[in-house]
């Protein structure tokens, strides 16, 4: 039997893999030790991630001027107290969600009506950044709503021992294990082969 092949399992790529996008923007800092990945560096790096995610698009998306720094500063702040927070609902303890509701506060968002020809009528939103961090609104969301609406059953922590990352469990079973097979799954099957192998 051919060995399976496996993954390396620290991209510095962002990983859309949790199927929420609260807990993809948690999983942009993931790893432990020498393979730690920090996916945010820059103000450039968060904005390029919201606009993957369609948080903000190419149109409306670049946030308004600020010093250079700050986004990724109050990117970095949101994530790692929504972080907190999606572990003490997990653990069903009450969170401080102060830094959350700062984020929360900057929502100035209008809607428009848009109708076009042959299409039906639908709500637009349109955000009003009035700093640079506003940009972070729709995340902010996204993370109240997880913590508000969420199944905790369904939110978990990947398996792997040496994985940080997040994810929600949409699978009709809803038995998933890993944040993802090409990653810590496939890994879980190669230690698994070579263990077989090693008792034969």
């Amino acid at each position: 039997m051919k060995s399976p092949t496996a993954t390396p399992a620290t991209p510095s790529e962002p990983l859309f893999i949790a199927d929420d996008l609260a807990l993809d923007f948690i999983n942009t800092r993931f790893g432990v030790g020498e393979n730690l990945r920090e996916l945010f560096g820059t103000d450039e790096s968060v904005l390029q991630w919201l606009r993957q995610t369609e948080s903000i698009t190419a149109a409306a998306g670049e946030a308004p001027k600020g010093r250079s720094g700050a986004l990724v500063k109050a990117a970095i702040e949101l994530r790692e107290s929504a972080r907190d927070l999606v572990a003490c609902r997990k653990a069903e303890r009450v969170g401080n969600p102060a830094v959350l509701n700062r984020f929360l506060a900057l929502d100035r968002s209008s809607k428009q009506l848009e109708w076009r020809k042959g299409k039906r009528p639908y709500l637009r939103i349109q955000r009003h950044l009035p700093t640079a961090e506003a940009v972070l609104v729709p995340v902010a969301n996204a993370v109240a709503a997880l913590l508000t609406e969420g199944d905790f059953q369904l939110v978990r922590t990947c398996e792997s021992s040496d994985c940080t990352l997040w994810f929600y469990d949409r699978t009709k079973a809803h038995h998933r294990r890993w944040c993802s097979m090409a990653l810590c799954g496939n890994r879980a099957k190669v230690a698994s082969f070579r263990a077989r192998q090693a008792r034969d």
